[in-house]
């Protein structure tokens, strides 16, 4: 395997879900490309990453600087 097929785990080992989403609250990733994670190439991992950050907009906690305003 060469570097460049050495896709790294987006996981953070924040492992909940989240039920209006249906993504990982730490990854940002599905049930089903969590448990397909290790079956992919180099390609479809990537194409996961890919629409992670998009994900990370919609779902991630919004946090405010202040909260009270």
């Amino acid at each position: 395997m060469s570097a460049a097929d050495n896709v790294p785990s987006p996981c953070i080992s924040v492992c909940a879900m989240l039920p209006e989403a249906g993504v990982c609250a730490g990854c940002f990733r599905t049930l089903d490309e969590i448990a397909a994670w290790g079956l992919l190439d180099a390609a479809g991992k990537r194409a996961v990453l890919a629409a992670l950050p998009a994900r990370r907009v919609r779902w991630a906690p919004r946090q405010t600087l202040c909260p009270d305003a």
